[in-house]
Order: C-alpha cells, then sequence, then structure tokens
C-alpha cells in the first residue's frame, strides 16, 4: 500500500464518526505522526510504498479512531497556543476557545507581572500558555485531579515553565484557603449538566474525564459561586477573574459575580460568536 492509499483508505474509515474535511484532517494528522514526514513530502511521494514500522503503527492508530477514540488521545498529542501537549484520558483535550481566554488575559496584562492561579488546570494547558506570555508572573495551578496533576507537571517541565500544582478540592472551603491570594484567577471549570450528557457527542462523553466536564443539575453553576468567592475573601487587594463558560449560562454567571460583588463584569463572544468567555474585576 502506498502513501496516497494509505491516507484516503483512512480518510475514508473515519467518515463513521467525523465529515469529510475533519476526516481529511485527522487522517493528514495520523500520517504525518506515523511516516514523520510532512504533508508536502508525502504528496510528493505519494507513489512510495508505507515502511513496515508505519504500516503497524497506521493500523493501530486506524483502529482506535474507528472505535471513537479522539484523535489526541490516539497519538498522545493536542496542540495549544501553538505548543504541543501530552494528552490522555486524565485530562479534558484542550480547546480553541480557551485560547481566546488566554489571549484575553495576555493582552490585559501585556508587560505585567500579576500572580495568577489556574483552577481546575487538567493539562495544564492554560498556565503553561500563560507563563510564555507573562514570564515574570508567578504562577499556579490545582486540580482536584492527582492524575491530571501528573499531566500537568509533565507538560509544565516539557516547556521550561516553573509552574506550582496544588491538589486541592476547590469546591471544599477548608481546601482552598490554602490557596495562594493572586491578582488573577483563571478557570474553565466544569459546566455541563448531567442532564445535557445525551446531546454531547460519543467521543466526548465517551472519553474524556466526566470529573472535569459534568456538574450536578441542581447547581450547574456552583464553581462560579465559589471561583467568586475566593476572589472576594482570597484574592489579591484587587484583580480580576476570567472564566469560560457555557454559551448558554452567560446571563446565569453574570448575575452570580454582580451579587457575590465583582463588578465590570463583561461578557466576550469567542470566533463562533457565541458567549462563552467572562471577566470581572474585584
Amino acid at each position: 500500500m502506498n502513501m496516497q492509499q494509505a491516507q484516503k483508505r483512512l480518510e475514508h474509515s473515519l467518515l463513521i464518526h467525523y465529515d469529510e474535511r475533519e476526516a481529511a484532517f485527522i487522517a493528514d494528522w495520523v500520517m504525518e505522526k506515523c511516516t514523520g514526514r510532512p504533508k508536502i513530502d508525502r504528496v510528493l511521494g505519494k507513489q512510495e510504498s508505507l515502511e513496515e514500522s508505519a504500516a503497524r503503527s497506521l493500523e493501530k492508530f486506524s483502529q482506535e479512531l474507528i472505535a471513537g477514540r479522539p484523535v489526541q488521545y490516539v497519538l498522545n498529542e493536542a496542540w495549544f497556543c501553538g505548543m504541543k501537549l501530552y494528552v490522555d484520558e486524565r485530562v479534558l483535550i484542550p480547546r480553541p476557545e480557551t485560547e481566546e481566554l488566554v489571549e484575553w488575559i495576555a493582552t490585559d496584562w501585556s508587560g505585567a507581572a500579576p500572580s495568577i492561579l489556574d483552577v481546575g488546570t487538567g493539562s495544564g494547558c492554560i498556565p503553561i500558555a500563560l507563563k510564555k506570555r507573562l514570564s515574570r508572573s508567578a504562577i499556579f495551578a490545582c486540580d482536584v485531579s492527582a492524575s491530571a496533576l501528573a499531566v500537568a507537571r509533565g507538560n509544565a517541565a516539557a516547556h521550561g515553565t516553573g509552574i506550582e500544582f496544588l491538589e486541592t478540592n476547590f469546591l471544599d472551603r477548608d481546601q482552598r484557603v490554602l490557596l495562594p491570594s493572586v491578582e488573577v484567577l483563571v478557570s474553565n471549570p466544569p459546566y455541563v449538566p448531567f442532564r445535557d450528557k445525551g446531546a454531547m457527542a460519543a467521543h466526548v462523553v465517551g472519553f474524556e474525564p466526566h470529573l472535569a466536564l459534568f456538574v450536578s443539575d441542581e447547581d450547574p453553576l456552583v464553581f462560579y459561586r465559589n471561583l467568586a468567592s475566593f476572589a472576594k475573601e482570597r484574592g489579591a487587594a484587587s484583580g480580576r477573574l476570567y472564566v469560560e463558560i457555557h454559551e448558554e449560562q452567560a446571563s446565569g454567571v453574570a448575575d452570580i459575580l454582580e451579587s457575590s460583588g465583582l463588578s465590570e463584569v463583561i461578557v466576550k463572544r469567542d470566533m463562533q460568536g457565541k458567549d462563552r468567555l467572562i471577566k470581572a474585576t474585584w
């Protein structure tokens, strides 16, 4: 089987889960991983036979992808803010809208060195990206999952970023009082009610960690309430909170932040035109 045949075969097999554009993108990513050759080289050498080692890798990856496993977990890599990060089922796959959250913070604090705490850090994508943009900042990150923190620490080390990671259940008041007082509080917390589970894509529900995705139907905004309380009680004398939200929760989150005493609440739309980011001042 030559290079071109292998890629077309993979693309076709992925159509059970993805549209044509996504299937082609994933197939290209997998072929580059298997062969170690960029797209232009593979196009020029499309009639070349796959090496045996590449064919074995391709077969393994194909079986996992056909089973619905996200390509980022299959390849153990995800791209975020121009960085390649290690990911597996212990952490959420970083999303493009979260890059917009990082960009908002980095732009607001350009030239400064604020102390920063990321709550629910997962893969560590947010604090690592911020450390690269705001290198003089002291940055902390916490997560309730020890296994997620292991991934985050590995990513931080791989990118040479000095970040202090803390295992903390942020919803436990006794634990979060031990977290540092900072000028910037950022979080992409769990915000999907369990009742919405059935409407989500199978490859998300079936593979990504539910602890990082879902909250109770009775109180889906619980993290935002606790983030606002922490900002007022434990934040530096003044600072800003930046959070990612469900597109249908903007007014509810804004109300919580304002009723908790935060001001200058701003809702920002992402590149898709959805209300996905909020900033507030304390």
